[in-house]
């Protein structure tokens, strides 16, 4: 498990699978919450990029309209995820 705390993320996809994988997505998260995690640990994503990678998760689910969407995770992550 060690090895797994000392992953770095270089996309924005990869920083939200780091935030999964440490269970940041049991409850619903807005953008705000997301960004201040991720900057925590040093990560500065353009809104945009993040923006994208949040839509494109597959999983993620999202609830919510356009300027206030909260995300979710679908189903606990596992070792068997790529």
């Amino acid at each position: 498990m060690q090895k797994e705390n000392n992953k770095i993320a270089k996309s924005a996809p990869d920083s939200l699978k780091l935030l999964w994988l440490k269970g940041f997505f049991k409850s619903w998260k807005n953008y705000g919450q997301i960004v201040k995690n991720l900057s925590g640990q040093g990560y500065n994503f353009s809104m945009p990029e993040l923006g994208m990678a949040l839509k494109r998760a597959k999983h993620l689910t999202r609830r919510g309209k356009r300027t206030g969407y909260e995300y979710i995770q679908k189903y606990p992550f596992t070792s068997d995820e790529k």
